[in-house]
C-alpha cells in the first residue's frame, strides 16, 4: 500500500514539473517573437542614410603619373678616326673640359712625312706647268709665224707663176709648205680647252690641283689625329693611356654634358592625348629630394612597336650640378578628358549584370534607379553620356541599399561633382 502511495506521488510531481517547463518555454517564446517583431517594425521604420551630390556640367580632369630617368642633354662618345699610337692623354676621369679643348693625341710623324713629299710633288707640278706654259706659248708663236711666212711665200709665188716667172713644180712646193705650216697651227689651236687654256697645260694644271687636294687631305688627316672636345662637359668614361695602340673607331673617351637635364617618360596612349608640349610641371627628383621645374618639349608622334607606349620628353630649368643622369624623377600632370561634360563619383555607380546604373533622388528623398551610359573615367568619377541630366541629384554612398522608390534619408554633400 505504501508503494503505491510512493508511486502516485512521484507521478504527480513529474507532471507538475512537465507542465512547468511547458509554461515556462511558452513565456520565453513569446517574449522573443514579440522583441524580434519590435525591432522589425524599427528597422522597417528606419530609412537608409545616402549622401547625394547634384551634378553639374564641368571640365573632367585626371591626375597622369609619370616615373621616367634623367637624360643629360649630350653624351658624346670619342674615338679615333685612324688607327695609330696614342702620345698624349690631356685629360682625366671627371674633369670638366671646354669645346675645342685638347683631349688625346696620336702620333702624326707618318702624316708629317706624307705631307713633306706633297709639298715638295706641289712644287714640281707648279714648275711643271710653269715651264708647259712657256713651251706651248713658244710652240704656237712660232707655228703662227711660220704659217704667216709660208702663206706670204705662196701667194708671192703664185703671182710670179702666173705672169710665168716661175715653174709650177715651184708654186706646188710652195703650196705644200704652206698646208704643212697652217696644219701645225691648227694642231696647237686644237688644244685649247675651256677658258682657252691647251689641253697640255690643262694636264700640268690638274696634277697640280689634284696635289694640292692631297696636301689638304693629309692636313686635316693630321687634325684628326688630335682629338678635342666638340663640346663642354664632364669627362665620364676614361680608357685610353700614352703609348697604346688604338685601333679606329674604338670609344676612348665619352664627355657628359648636364648643362641641362632631360627626363624621359613612357605613358600610354589615353594619357599621351592629354599631354601638350609647353605644359609646366614640376618634377621630383628621388635621390636628391627636390622638386624642379620642367617642361614638355616633345610627345612622340607614334608609339613604340614593342611596348605600345609613347615617349614624353621633359627639359628641367638649366644650372643644376647636382642633377646627374639616369636619376629617377616623378611628376603629376592634370591633364584634360573631356570638357564640359557630366559625371559622378565612382561611388555613385551600381553595377548589375554588366550594366551600370545610379540613383537620382527626387524632391520627395525617393530612389529611382537609371540605366546610365557611361565614358570616360578617371582615379575618382565616371563620365555619363546618357541617363541624369544636369541639376539631378545621385545617390553617391549607401547604394547597395537602394531599390526604385526608397525613400532615403538624405545627407548633403555639396553642390557640384
Amino acid at each position: 500500500m505504501r508503494k503505491i502511495i510512493n508511486s502516485r506521488k512521484r507521478r504527480l510531481m513529474f507532471g507538475v514539473v512537465v507542465v512547468a517547463v511547458v509554461f515556462l518555454g511558452a513565456m520565453m517564446f513569446w517574449k522573443t517573437h514579440n522583441t524580434s517583431s519590435v525591432n522589425m517594425a524599427k528597422v522597417s521604420a528606419m530609412k537608409p542614410l545616402v549622401a547625394v551630390e547634384t551634378v553639374r556640367r564641368q571640365d573632367m580632369l585626371s591626375r597622369i603619373v609619370l616615373s621616367g630617368q634623367t637624360v643629360a642633354a649630350a653624351q658624346v662618345e670619342i674615338a679615333p678616326k685612324y688607327k695609330g699610337y696614342i702620345t698624349q692623354v690631356a685629360v682625366e676621369l671627371g674633369q670638366p673640359v671646354t669645346a675645342g679643348q685638347v683631349l688625346v693625341v696620336q702620333d702624326t710623324k707618318d702624316v708629317e712625312f706624307a705631307i713633306a713629299q706633297t709639298m715638295a710633288a706641289i712644287r714640281q707640278a707648279r714648275a711643271e706647268t710653269i715651264e708647259t706654259k712657256a713651251s706651248f706659248s713658244a710652240d704656237y708663236q712660232k707655228a703662227a709665224a711660220d704659217y704667216e711666212r709660208n702663206l706670204a711665200y705662196y701667194q708671192r709665188y703664185e703671182a710670179l707663176h702666173t705672169s710665168g716667172a716661175v715653174s709650177r713644180e715651184t708654186l706646188d712646193t710652195a703650196r705644200q709648205q704652206m698646208i704643212n705650216a697652217k696644219s701645225a697651227l691648227a694642231a696647237l689651236q686644237e688644244q685649247a680647252m675651256e677658258g682657252s687654256v691647251p689641253a697640255m697645260v690643262e694636264s700640268k694644271q690638274a696634277a697640280l690641283a689634284k696635289a694640292e687636294y692631297n696636301l689638304e687631305a693629309l692636313k686635316k688627316q693630321r687634325e684628326d689625329r688630335i682629338l678635342r672636345a666638340p663640346r663642354a662637359g664632364i669627362i665620364g668614361y676614361r680608357q685610353v693611356e700614352e703609348g697604346a695602340f688604338v685601333p679606329a673607331g674604338q670609344k676612348l673617351l665619352t664627355i657628359v654634358d648636364n648643362g641641362s637635364s632631360f627626363i624621359d617618360f613612357q605613358v600610354s596612349e589615353q594619357n599621351a592625348a592629354q599631354i601638350r608640349t609647353g605644359m609646366q610641371v614640376k618634377v621630383t627628383i628621388d635621390s636628391l629630394g627636390q622638386e624642379y621645374p620642367g617642361t614638355i618639349i616633345y610627345v612622340s608622334p607614334a608609339n613604340d612597336a614593342k611596348t605600345q607606349a609613347f615617349t614624353v620628353r621633359l627639359v628641367l630649368m638649366p644650372g643644376e650640378p647636382a642633377i646627374r643622369s639616369g636619376m629617377f624623377a616623378h611628376a603629376d600632370i592634370t591633364g584634360l578628358l573631356r570638357k564640359q561634360t557630366i559625371f559622378v563619383v565612382k561611388t555613385a555607380i551600381l553595377e548589375k549584370n554588366g550594366k551600370n546604373y545610379v540613383f537620382v533622388i527626387n524632391d520627395n528623398n525617393q530612389a529611382e534607379q537609371r540605366l546610365v551610359a557611361t565614358g570616360q573615367r578617371n582615379d575618382d568619377s565616371v563620365e555619363i553620356l546618357a541617363g541624369i541630366n544636369e541639376g539631378e541629384r545621385v545617390a553617391v554612398s549607401n547604394i547597395a541599399r537602394l531599390k526604385q522608390d526608397t525613400v532615403v534619408e538624405v545627407e548633403a554633400r555639396g553642390t557640384a561633382l
